[in-house]
C-alpha cells in the first residue's frame, strides 16, 4: 500500500475523542486500531517493511501502547523485545532517565541488560506529541552503549513539535499517518 493510501486508510480507523483529557484536546485514540484485525495486520506490515531498511537489531517500546505494537513488530521480524517503563515497574537492575512533561515531570526505565552495546534500537510508540518521552527513551539506550537508529510510530501530531525535536536530535521519525489539532 502507498504511503498516502496506508495515512488514508489508518485515519479513517482512528477514533477522535473530543475534548479529552482534557478541554480543547483532541485525542487520538488507536485502541481502534487494535480491534481491527486487518487494520492491525497492515500497520504491522507496514512498520516491518520500513524496519527492514534500518537493520533493527532491537526492538524497544514505549509504555503502554507502544507494546502492543512493540510486541507485533518483534514477533514479525524476530528480533528481541525491549520495554521502556515508568520508573519502579521493573524488577531487575535498571538504567532511568528523567524528562520534563508540559506540567510536571517523569522518569522512565530499561533494564540494564535491555540488549548489547552496539546494537541497533528502534524505538516504537503509539504516537509523537511533544518526543520527550522518546527523546528520554533514545538516551537510557544510549547509556548502555547501543545506537538508537530510529523512531517509529503511528500517529504524528506535528503541531505539537516532537517529531521535529526527534529528527534535530539525529533521529529519523517514521510516522505512518499524521493529524493536525483541526482534524
Amino acid at each position: 500500500m502507498e504511503a498516502a493510501d496506508l495515512s488514508t486508510y489508518l485515519k479513517k480507523r482512528i477514533r477522535t475523542v473530543k475534548d479529552w483529557p482534557i478541554d480543547g484536546v483532541n485525542f487520538r485514540d488507536v485502541t481502534t486500531l487494535f480491534n481491527d484485525p486487518e487494520a492491525f495486520r497492515v500497520m504491522i506490515e507496514a512498520f516491518a517493511m520500513d524496519c527492514t531498511q534500518l537493520e533493527v537489531d532491537v526492538i524497544a517500546a514505549i509504555d503502554a501502547r507502544g507494546f502492543i505494537i512493540g510486541g507485533a513488530l518483534s514477533y514479525q521480524l524476530h528480533k528481541p523485545f525491549a520495554l521502556v517503563r515508568k520508573k519502579g515497574k521493573l524488577p531487575h537492575r535498571t538504567v532511568e532517565e528523567s524528562y520534563t512533561l508540559e506540567y510536571g515531570s517523569a522518569t522512565i526505565e530499561i533494564n540494564a541488560d535491555a540488549c548489547e552495546p552496539g546494537q541497533r534500537v528502534l524505538l516504537v510508540d503509539d504516537l509523537i506529541a511533544t518526543g520527550g518521552t522518546l527523546l528520554a527513551s533514545a538516551k537510557l539506550f544510549e547509556k548502555i552503549g547501543a545506537h538508537v537508529v530510529g523512531v517509529a510510530a503511528i500517529i504524528d501530531l506535528p503541531e505539537l513539535g516532537g517529531s521535529e525535536k526527534l529528527r534535530a536530535g539525529g533521529l529519523p521519525v517514521h510516522a505512518l499517518c499524521a493529524f493536525n489539532e483541526s482534524e
